[in-house]
């Protein structure tokens, strides 16, 4: 079984940066890609950006094209999301996901088996 746990949210003004962690534990070896998700209360869980562990190849939402920014430390099975240029409308609860070899899109919740528990991001306007 594979662990996530996110840490680096917080509070930020519109323009601000954050950068959220994601380490993973356990079967790491049987990480494929990687994927940063966020949802608020009541609406769908969006995909923002994924990474393949294994070729480094990554994939963005066009809400965040440009603007964030997701990379690995696989010696430390840490994955990041650097969020620069931040808005109100990115204000959510920010999932990190692994798949371990789940056929679908890049950017699809039923693409990963494994998920964190969350860690809260606010940007104030």
């Amino acid at each position: 079984q594979v662990q996530l746990v996110e840490s680096g949210g917080g509070s930020v003004q519109t323009g601000g940066s954050l950068r959220l962690s994601c380490v993973a534990s356990g079967y790491t070896d049987s990480i494929y890609y990687m994927a940063w998700f966020r949802q608020a209360p009541g609406k769908e869980r969006e995909g923002v950006a994924q990474i393949n562990t294994r070729g480094g190849q990554t994939y963005y939402s066009d809400s965040v094209k440009g603007r964030f920014t997701i990379s690995q430390d696989n010696p430390k099975n840490t994955v990041y999301l650097q969020m620069n240029s931040l808005k109100p409308e990115d204000t959510d609860m920010y999932y990190c996901a692994a798949n371990t070899g789940q056929l679908g899109l890049a950017l699809h919740p039923g693409t990963y088996g494994r998920w964190g528990q969350g860690t809260q991001v606010t940007v104030s306007s």
